[in-house]
């Protein structure tokens, strides 16, 4: 009897101590849970608050497809640059408009027709959605790819501004931030199965000298750049100058497995030498011929390179597949072995994961494991025409796999975070506080640095405080 009664005293004071450890709600949450709930149907007050909700950050962001086609025609005015009517896409050279080459400046005088087809071309503007968006897509990057290569301090500049103007306080940028070296001294050393082998002989060549002073300079040039063109440190500095933004190295799945090889090296040595540089991920289709006869093999890759630089961390899109874009047995396996293999601790997409091989058990593995999945609705309907029930978000929430809403391309995708996340609301029926958990997972799975992350999370912190204060002053029906 004393025994018991000690055991359950014991039990009370343990209790009582675990509700006392339990961080209270914020005091507004439950009134913009609240308001919320009043309002969601309501498609232009949900469309107010999202855009004044604080977001966190965008983990999945490519630089080059997430500026507007706008922009780029801009540039390559500025640059005195053309524009080819047979490809819509901006060319060098001499420019005739009666050979079908007017200068892009052209585009942008007198209400020119061409501008609305170029943007439209550039892009998935005015695209019918009953088509199959794939391709068109992925043809867009070429059309604005000479711009894009050389106005990355720009393109910094217009993300910043346009990150703070959402209260999206972080960027993590995929972009190939030693200019393609990596690929290229690859090539040149050519393919050698034993890959401790080729990693030797690469390194022997001064393959990380060359790597990473060209990504240092690249990253310098460009951030002073952004700088200048925001004005910061000057009392007319823009918001965008307290953006904080990381960059995701790049490797091209869809080339030959040296190329590949030694963009996997270059990504892995600039992020151990640069901590600007915080992941590497795989970029270019994943339907890709090449990109799923490699697959494994790629894997293979980044399960060796992982030994050899175990710090550096892994964001992989696997999953952006569906059915009858390839065969049954690519899409059975791309995100396990992501996981398992290549040592992802994020998956970009992961639309994808019911056609996995025991997807149940998947999904419970990347709970437990607190594997990210960065989603983009606008891509994944937009591409694979994934949409609405049939994407995954809500399984993946169900299993309590953590999750992150992304813009992917947003340029490209003629979207924004703010849209992301009404379409989170709209079309998967998802409330104030997934919301609110998904843009603190945002910067609680970000790649930042320990004192960054902190700083970030403190932020996101205040900032749900203020805007949830707000919210509580406002009628709910």
């Amino acid at each position: 009897m004393i025994a018991r009664r000690l055991r359950t005293a014991a039990a009370i004071v343990l209790a009582a101590g675990a509700i006392a450890a339990t961080p209270a709600a914020a005091p507004g949450e439950a009134a913009t849970a609240t308001y919320f709930a009043s309002i969601r149907k309501n498609p232009s007050l949900l469309l107010a608050f999202l855009a004044e909700m604080p977001k966190g950050g965008d983990l999945h962001n490519h630089i080059s497809g997430a500026i507007y086609a706008e922009s780029y025609l801009r540039w390559a005015a500025d640059d005195g640059m053309c524009f080819s009517v047979a490809t819509m896409a901006i060319v060098n050279g001499t420019c005739d408009a009666g050979a079908g080459r007017p200068a892009a400046a052209d585009l942008l005088r007198n209400s020119n027709p061409l501008f609305d087809q170029a943007v439209d071309a550039m892009s998935m503007r005015h695209w019918d959605p009953s088509l199959d968006g794939h391709d068109h897509f992925f043809a867009t990057f070429d059309k604005f790819r000479l711009t894009s290569s050389s106005r990355t301090g720009d393109m910094l500049a217009e993300l910043a501004a346009r990150a703070a103007a959402e209260h999206v306080s972080y960027l993590e940028l995929m972009a190939t931030t030693e200019g393609g070296i990596g690929a290229t001294r690859g090539i040149a050393a050519g393919w050698d199965p034993d890959l401790p082998k080729l990693r030797d002989k690469l390194l022997a060549a001064g393959f990380r000298d060359a790597i990473s002073s060209a990504a240092r300079t690249r990253l310098d040039d460009a951030e002073a750049r952004k700088r200048a063109l925001l004005e910061c440190g000057t009392p007319k500095a823009s918001p965008g100058c307290l953006t904080t933004i990381r960059y995701i190295y790049q490797v091209g799945r869809a080339s030959s497995p040296q190329a590949v090889f030694g963009q996997m090296l270059a990504g892995f040595e600039i992020a151990t030498a640069d901590p600007r540089v915080v992941s590497l991920n795989l970029v270019q289709p994943e339907d890709d011929p090449i990109a799923a006869r490699d697959f494994s093999l790629q894997m293979s890759m980044l399960d060796y390179l992982h030994t050899q630089y175990p710090a550096v961390k892994l964001t992989l899109h696997a999953g952006e597949l569906t059915e009858g874009l390839v065969p049954p047995e690519t899409l059975r396996f791309h995100i396990r072995e992501s996981i398992r293999t290549g040592h992802a601790s994020r998956i970009g997409h992961g639309t994808g994961v019911m056609f996995e091989d025991d997807p149940l058990a998947l999904l419970r593995e990347m709970a437990s494991n607190k594997v990210l999945v960065e989603v983009a609705l606008s891509s994944s309907d937009l591409i694979l025409g994934v949409r609405g029930p049939r994407h995954p978000l809500n399984t993946y929430l169900k299993y309590g796999v953590p999750v992150a809403l992304v813009t992917d391309d947003a340029g490209v995708s003629r979207s924004t975070l703010t849209l992301e996340f009404r379409k989170a609301v709209e079309e998967q029926g998802v409330d104030y506080r997934t919301l609110k958990r998904m843009a603190r997972n945002s910067i609680d799975y970000s790649f930042a640095d320990a004192a960054t992350k902190g700083r970030l999370r403190a932020d996101l912190d205040a900032a749900f405080r203020a805007f949830e204060a707000r919210q509580t002053r406002r009628p709910t029906s």
